[in-house]
């Protein structure tokens, strides 16, 4: 029975609306349930956070009884990573406590019970909850295992029609994934609002869960876990080898297994692994484990938030840090050691982790220390995961969508199956002795070769024996998707121009980390130029990508070797292409949408600051970082910014037309927006946010922010649609732009000046923030002399080649491309 044929077409499904809510309550204000609170509050909705009356407080003090709600949010603002987009949103979250606050709970549209996983404290709660609810509110308890029948048997048969499941992921803002767990009694039509609210709203992978123990991935990876450490001592392995066999190399999180129950916690892995069913075969290798993590709780050793667990962090005499691993037999702590595999060096190179993967596993067990663990690992893990499917969840889909969004694997089990090839791993898993699931058998049966079919959204289940649709997510679209279906325009190896359908053309950023280099450069240039068939053909375009990140900015090996071999022609020429591109995509006379996501930084974020408009993603890390490798801005980023600088000021004090350009140019709010603009070139600020990016003038309040990664594509298309459908003139250059001069120049010199003397600055930090303090100036002359872009361009390519022939700026690149990192010298 082979796959029939399908397509895919990204957009053809009805959306379903979301859930209506104004205003929510969180019940228990401890780590999981503040977290929560805070994720709403990001996305913008009112919350209340109850917690249990402070043990002591006077009966007449509000604010004394409610002090554990309060004491949380002092917490959140605190913490790290991040709760918030942006500080200011904890504004949006009302402490109380449970004695005096509850009937507040009739104005919230969904009420959130994360209270102890304790099914007595839960029941006393929900108990005095109900009668204080609204008749359309949503009821639902985040629990990350505790039957969800069970939690609701107190409850009415009329709450209960409202009542379900919902398990966030902890830290809840970047963990995308929410299992949704209904009961027989819930309401479909309100679970699927609910999952519509969640995934548009709130930005969730929403997936249907069935109510058994820890539900599909925490019951999916506590169990990996668990062999992972039976493997691990079986094979007389270190944690650090684990860690370094269970990361990237097989497209799973560089936390790996033991660093991830660190950070986690293992008194939460403890509490999930007390969950499993006896006896259903549910960990068949733990029993190791489960005597290692209850000896860590037994000693306060829990990970992160006990200074120590599997890992263990402390300071050296001298003040260094040391950095210690636990010996798993001994329970005692020793010296960090790199884990050295030399399979895992190999696998390196290759591009994608299907290659990795099938490069790995292509080894003999019996002479690879890395195939000796993998294959049983992964073994383990495939017929573990077969045998959820009619059981924690109703397809491979909901397991393998789980498992990339809880806990952030790159291919789900049955995508990680598929890659390595199921018949040829069955195969050689019979050889190694090793347990073939009989779901497997009854694919290779049905003369497949595949979970998933190769020539649609269609996935095999063994439960029905048949291939069945994959539901296409309303909203929901890759630009893989629509080169599939729609196909590539034309395209190089940096990017590619794709056909969104109704008009709207898609450039995608595809170079190794989406760095910028000239056949990226010349590519926009081109498509966006005024007289192109390109822009002929398309109503509008977005810029974007599939890729983990937007743009790492510049090609720094390119820069790096012109510089060394004084090549300035070469250097000047790129940078101009530079600068023609950012201002094709200005000036284009259709409208353009940058959408980023994740690092957006140097001339990724000066791609994003000339477009018509931006539709970043929540998560976008944008920042002018050129400052970093001892540069400026010069595809247009320095000028833009003393553009922006000129806009806000222009905002608050609106130029007199009757007044001379000099008096504009010298006010005092041009002078404050001046100093933040080289405040954020100056220390290569970024983002922590979409949201935080406001702050740093990198995008406007009108720029849409999108939560749900999965939808940044179809809202910046829309939004494009949208500007064209408005009726879209290009802005016209700029050449009338009054100067700011040697003023404003001297006052920021005298700033870097200050900075350098407090040991804030190094000496070439100070050359690098006056060449940006002389663009954002325009230059030694007059205040209120009228310059245009292109004058700034000039000056921005000016101070580029002046700083690249520097010696520490090409040590600062040198050790950027060797380590990653900025080098201060």
């Amino acid at each position: 029975m082979s796959a029939p044929a399908a397509s895919l077409t990204p957009t053809a499904s009805v959306e379903i609306p979301p859930q209506l809510v104004r205003c929510a309550a969180v019940l228990g204000a401890g780590t999981m349930g503040s977290r929560i609170a805070a994720h709403l509050a990001n996305a913008g909705i009112p919350v209340l956070l109850l917690d249990l009356v402070s043990e002591g407080a006077d009966s007449q003090n509000s604010a004394a009884k409610s002090r554990l709600a309060i004491g949380a949010l002092e917490m959140l603002a605190k913490s790290k990573p991040a709760a918030f987009y942006d500080a200011s949103f904890v504004s949006r979250i009302t402490p109380g406590n449970f004695d005096d606050d509850l009937p507040k709970l009739a104005e919230c549209d969904w009420v959130i019970e994360a209270v102890a996983e304790n099914l007595a404290i839960k029941h006393a709660l929900l108990a005095r909850v109900a009668p204080h609810l609204a008749p359309h509110a949503l009821l639902t308890t985040n629990t990350s295992g505790l039957p969800i029948s069970r939690i609701s048997e107190i409850l009415s048969s009329g709450t209960k029609k409202k009542f379900f499941g919902t398990h966030f992921f902890n830290p809840p803002r970047y963990m995308r994934l929410l299992e949704i767990i209904p009961t027989p009694q819930t309401n479909p039509a309100l679970v699927a609002a609910f999952a519509a609210f969640a995934d548009r709203i709130l930005g969730k992978q929403t997936v249907y869960a069935n109510d058994t123990p820890n539900f599909i991935a925490n019951r999916v990876g506590v169990a990996v876990m668990s062999t992972a450490a039976a493997l691990m001592l079986e094979q007389e392995l270190t944690i650090e080898e684990v860690d370094a066999l269970t990361g990237p190399a097989i497209g799973w999180p560089r936390t790996g297994t033991f660093r991830l129950a660190d950070m986690v916690g293992i008194d939460v892995l403890a509490h999930v692994a007390a969950n499993f069913p006896q006896g259903a075969g549910s960990d068949s290798n733990g029993s190791g484990l489960a005597q290692v993590v209850q000896e860590l709780v037994r000693r306060g050793w829990l990970g992160d938030k006990a200074g120590q667990g599997f890992y263990k962090k402390s300071r050296a005499k001298d003040g260094s840090e040391e950095r210690f691993a636990l010996d798993l037999k001994t329970l005692e702590y020793r010296p960090l050691a790199k884990a050295s595999i030399s399979a895992l060096d190999m696998a390196k190179s290759a591009a994608t982790v299907g290659e990795r993967l099938r490069l790995l596993l292509a080894n003999d067990p019996a002479k690879d220390k890395a195939a000796r663990f993998l294959w049983p690992l992964l073994s383990t893990l495939w017929n573990f995961a077969a045998d959820r499917i009619g059981e924690a969840a109703n397809d491979a889909p909901s397991i393998d969508a789980a498992m990339r969004a809880g806990f952030n694997w790159e291919l789900g089990p049955f995508e990680m199956w598929d890659t390595a090839g199921v018949k040829e791993t069955v195969a050689r898993m019979k050889a190694l002795n090793l347990p073939v699931n009989p779901a497997a058998e009854e694919l290779l049966r049905s003369e497949n070769t595949r979970w998933y079919a190769s020539d649609g959204p269609q996935c095999f289940n063994p439960v029905t024996a048949r291939w069945e649709p994959i539901p296409v997510q309303p909203g929901h679209a890759r630009v893989a998707d629509f080169r599939r279906t729609h196909g590539i325009v034309r395209g190089n190896s940096g990017c590619s121009l794709v056909d969104l359908g109704d008009g709207i053309g898609c450039i995608e950023l595809h170079s190794l980390k989406n760095a910028l280099g000239t056949d990226v450069t010349g590519f926009i240039g081109s498509v966006l130029s005024a007289d192109s068939d390109a822009v002929r053909d398309f109503s509008g375009f977005v810029i974007s990508g599939d890729r983990e990140h937007f743009s790492v900015g510049a090609n720094l090996m390119q820069l790096l070797l012109a510089a060394q071999e004084g090549e300035w022609d070469e250097l000047g020429g790129a940078i101009r292409a530079f600068q023609r591109m950012t201002s094709a995509i200005k000036f284009c006379p259709r409208p353009v949408v940058a959408a980023p996501f994740g690092m957006t930084l140097g001339g990724g974020a000066e791609i994003c600051l000339h477009a018509a408009r931006r539709q970043p993603h929540a998560e976008t890390y944008i920042g002018l970082v050129e400052a970093g490798v001892g540069l400026i801005p010069a595809g247009g980023g320095t000028k833009e910014m003393l553009l922006r600088s000129m806009d806000t000021a222009a905002a608050l004090v609106p130029p007199d037309p009757k007044e001379p350009p000099a008096r504009f140019a010298q006010s005092a709010e041009l002078q404050a927006a001046l100093k933040r603009s080289l405040e954020t070139i100056a220390m290569a600020k970024v983002s922590t946010s979409a949201a935080d990016a406001r702050s740093l003038n990198l995008f406007a309040l009108s720029d849409r922010i999108t939560l749900n990664r999965e939808r940044l594509l179809l809202d910046a298309k829309a939004q494009v649609q949208a500007i064209a459908e408005a009726g879209y003139a290009a802005p016209i250059p700029r050449t009338q732009i009054a100067a700011p001069g040697l003023g404003a120049l001297s006052t920021l010199e005298t700033g870097i000046y200050l900075m350098g003397e407090a040991g804030y600055a190094s000496e070439h930090d100070q050359k690098v923030a006056r060449w940006a303090a002389y663009i954002l100036s325009g230059g030694r002359i007059t205040a209120g002399t009228l310059v245009s872009e292109q004058y700034l361009l000039d000056l921005e390519l000016e101070a580029f080649l002046s700083l690249c022939g520097e010696r520490k700026t090409q040590e600062r690149i040198a050790f950027t491309l060797k380590t990653g990192k900025p080098l201060r010298n």
